[in-house]
């Protein structure tokens, strides 16, 4: 690398095309497995043999290369057919419930991963959720000590006026006594 530094998204993002790469891999790898050994092939059979989730061989890039393959499976089998050659009763009634088997099974799955992402998203959302609650916590608790000393610095504040108001009134007073003291050394008849 240049030196830039990987975020988790790239590292994820990094992770998911490889596992992706894989899994085409296999698929295709199970399609050629299928053709030799002559299995039905099937978009929900591919993915049963490649043990993938049935939307990636719907994916462009797979879904082309399973429709080529069924197209010469249908060929073969038409040409057996005319042959005389046909599948029984029997071996469709067989496929018809492994088909239904399989898809009991898909739908379990199904639910089993929707159940893991709710979970794994609510686990998440409660990390966040407490992470915030966390910060909101520290910053009440920053507040708080800046009130109290705020409400120490105005009752410190309020302690000195009052004192300087008492000395005020004190002064007042005096003045007062000394005014009249005044006037009635003025007003005394000498």
């Amino acid at each position: 690398m240049t030196g830039a530094r990987r975020t988790p998204g790239d590292t994820l993002r990094e992770a998911r095309r490889r596992d992706s790469q894989t899994k085409r891999g296999k698929v295709l790898a199970a399609l050629d497995a299928m053709k030799d050994s002559g299995t039905a092939i099937t978009f929900v059979g591919v993915a049963r043999a490649a043990e993938v989730s049935n939307w990636l061989v719907y994916r462009d890039g797979v879904r082309e290369h399973i429709e080529a393959a069924m197209k010469g499976q249908d060929k073969a089998a038409r040409r057996r057919r005319e042959g005389g050659a046909g599948a029984s009763v029997a071996s469709l009634a067989t496929d018809l419930e492994l088909l239904r088997e399989e898809n009991k099974a898909l739908r379990q799955e199904r639910d089993g991963l929707k159940r893991a992402v709710q979970r794994s998203l609510g686990a998440a959302l409660d990390q966040e959720g407490a992470r915030s609650a966390t910060q909101r916590i520290g910053d009440l608790q920053a507040e708080i000590h800046k009130v109290k000393d705020e409400l120490a610095a105005a009752r410190a504040q309020n302690t000195a006026l009052k004192r300087q108001l008492a000395d005020a009134q004190e002064e007042v007073i005096a003045v007062r006594e000394a005014g009249r003291q005044m006037f009635k050394s003025i007003n005394r008849p000498t």
